[in-house]
């Protein structure tokens, strides 16, 4: 199969999960993964706002939230087309969609991270293999955003993933950034390359 007939089949899988089921599994994985970040002390942690299907993050957040913990979400860079920035993300922060419908916090550079800076990115995905390949929407945001973490052990990066969303292998390209976790609402899968 084709990255393109992938992506199509596994956002359809995705897509048929009910919202009673989704709560379910939203909640699991959250667990897991606070879990994991506890194992790691992790203080500034990356995370998506969901969208289109995705397993939702915001149990995860709230979560984090309760913990004391701070919260950043991705914003498409405003002057260097096809990165992201982070960006603190509070109960109270100020919301726009950006070009492709996508919630994210108004731009503020005072609420500003580098990458560099976080303790744990976790990353949305379409598709994920048995050796911690991801597959995401298409656009190479996430893995250009992450080319410049690709040697740092600082920055933990993780996917966030229904287990529906699991396959034997995947096409792999040269800029795709594998991940060495990916929380399931079953289980935190671990990967060394």
């Amino acid at each position: 199969m084709d990255r393109n007939a992938i992506r199509k089949s596994v956002r359809e899988k995705r897509k048929a999960i009910s919202q009673s089921e989704q709560h379910v599994f939203a909640s699991k994985a959250s667990l897991l993964a606070v879990n994991w970040l506890e194992t790691i002390k992790s203080e500034d942690v990356a995370l998506y706002l969901t969208h289109d299907g995705e397993l939702d993050t915001q149990p995860l957040i709230q979560t984090l939230w309760k913990l004391g913990k701070k919260i950043y979400v991705p914003v498409l860079h405003p002057f260097c087309d096809g990165h992201l920035v982070f960006i603190e993300y509070s109960p109270t922060s100020p919301m726009v969609k950006n070009h492709y419908g996508i919630s994210e916090p108004k731009l503020d550079v005072t609420k500003l991270i580098p990458a560099s800076k976080l303790d744990v990115i976790f990353t949305p995905l379409v598709a994920f293999d048995h050796f911690g390949n991801r597959m995401g929407m298409g656009g190479g945001y996430y893995d250009r955003t992450l080319s410049s973490l690709r040697e740092s052990d600082s920055v933990e990066v993780a996917g966030f993933a229904f287990e529906c969303q699991k396959l034997t292998s995947l096409p792999v390209e040269s800029w795709d950034v594998p991940l060495r976790q990916i929380i399931t609402p079953e289980k935190v899968y671990t990967y060394s390359f």
